[in-house]
Formats: C-alpha cells, structure tokens, sequence
C-alpha cells in the first residue's frame, strides 16, 4: 500500500467540520475496526456494521447491518484471535448484497491474476525437495505477499485506509488523529511471519497424509497466539518486547499500506462510522 505525506505517525487531520469530534462525550464509546475498500471504507463495532461508498458520479451510499456472529461471547484465548478474524470476514457477503457498487481490494483482475500465480508458485514450491527448509519458507511468504502489494498499485485503497483509520482513531480518542492506528491489522505482520514459519517447518517433517491437517491445526494457533501477543503489546506500550512487535506494522502503515487522505474520503468514512454508531447505540 502505497504510502506518502508527513510520515509523523501523530500527525493530526483536520476531519471535515471536526465532525468525528461531535459526538456526546458522555456516552460510552464502543471498540470499532475497519476495512478500506477501493472506493470506500467498511465500520464494524461489536454487534453491528456499516460500509459507506462514493460512486464514480460523486454520489455517497450507505449500507448498515446488525450481526449475525459476533466473536465478542468467545472467552477462550485460543479462539478469541481466529473468531475475531472469522467475525471480520463474516460480514462481507452481506455487505455486497447490501450494497453491490462497494469493490473490494482483491476485485480487480490484475490482483485476482497475482493471487492465482503466487498460489501456483507456492504450490511447486512446497512440493520441491527444498520444502520445508528455512528458505522455502521465505520465499513462500514473499510471494504470499505478493497479491497484496499488487492491490496497492494504482487504486485509492491506501487513501481509503488512512481515512479509515483517522476516523475510527478522532472517534476513539476525542481528538483529531492520522492515518496510523495502534490496532492496525498490519501489527499482526510480524507475529503471524514467525508463526507461519515455525508451523511450516515443522509440519514439512510429518508423513504427507498429515500435513495439511497439521498446517491448518498450526496456522489457527499462529493466528491465536498472535492476536494475544498483540493485545499484551497494547495493554504495555512501553516494554521494549510491545515496541518490537508493534513496529513493523507502525512502519508498514507509514511507508506502504496508508496515504493521506482527501476530505472527500473522510467524509466516505465519517459516513459509514455514524451509520455503524447509529446502530450500536439502539
């Protein structure tokens, strides 16, 4: 994702009207993620959604729904991380439904041509004698990188991500933020790597009748044990293991996966936060 502006991770936007400022102080805020689209950004808090798009004619569209599955009632450390995930993804065939002019980064078919030759490369390179080595495993997660940086290239999802991002941030903190935020996926970076490789090098030593139920066993752990490494890193800001792990993803949203954005975008994801905030709050 394409970065670019003030690289000052603090710098403050000025949102349109200060609008994400607006709301009563008094009342409770509710913990919100997002999802930057090509043309729009995609709101989530804990029981409902919304997404909030603008078409090529300039017009802006809204589309808002309860949940049907909410991850928030899973306890156990080991499966609140993947829930969280399977929650994230849940909502989007009902938000195309809901709202079919919303495209999604992976939509384009350059980027749809990219996954579909990283697979394929991925593929000969796990069944290659060297499979299983340390350096397979690199070269397997560079080329799984691929997709993404592809979808990053000539679209307005790293605009649409910072905007998400400023917004969900001036909400949360009752002050104007930027377009870093601490609870960025891309803070999973770094841990999900490891993981990743550590899975993969070990289940490359098991008969192959066993690998792909152990790679799948693996990966969901990687992703447990990352999303709970990442929520200790946020509860202690200040240990130096907290600024080990938060970094890479810090600098992936400076330089790569976040851009300013224009007032026109903030306005796209103000709309979609109030229609998410509207619902939360019945």
């Amino acid at each position: 994702m394409a970065g670019g502006g003030n690289k000052c991770p603090h710098r403050q936007l000025s949102l349109p009207q200060t609008a994400a400022l607006s709301y009563n102080l008094s009342m409770q805020k509710v913990r919100l993620g997002g999802m930057a689209l090509e043309n729009g950004v995609l709101v989530q808090g804990p029981t409902a959604w919304a997404c909030a798009v603008r078409l090529p004619s300039g017009e802006l569209r809204v589309a808002a729904r309860k949940k049907r599955f909410q991850a928030s009632h899973v306890r156990s450390p080991l499966l609140r991380g993947p829930a969280r995930l399977a929650e994230a993804f849940s909502v989007l065939p009902g938000m195309r439904r809901a709202l079919p002019e919303a495209r999604l980064p992976f939509q384009r078919p350059r980027v749809r041509a990219a996954f579909l030759a990283s697979s394929l490369a991925m593929r000969l390179l796990r069944s290659s004698p060297r499979a299983g080595s340390l350096g397979s495993e690199l070269s397997s997660l560079a080329l799984a990188i691929v997709p993404a940086a592809v979808s990053l290239r000539g679209s307005e999802l790293t605009a649409y991500h910072g905007a998400e991002h400023a917004t969900i941030g001036s909400y949360e903190h009752s002050e104007p933020r930027g377009r870093v935020h601490e609870r960025c996926g891309s803070n999973l970076i770094a841990p999900l790597l490891a993981g990743s490789i550590v899975v993969n090098v070990l289940t490359a030593r098991l008969p192959w009748r066993y690998r792909g139920a152990a790679r799948l066993g693996g990966q969901v752990a990687a992703v447990a044990v990352s999303s709970e490494l990442l929520a200790w890193a946020l509860a202690h800001p200040d240990e130096p293991l907290s600024h080990a792990i938060r970094r890479p993803g810090l600098e992936l949203q400076l330089h790569l996966a976040t851009a300013e954005p224009s007032p026109e975008q903030l306005e796209v994801a103000r709309a979609a936060l109030d229609a998410c905030l509207a619902l939360e709050q019945e």
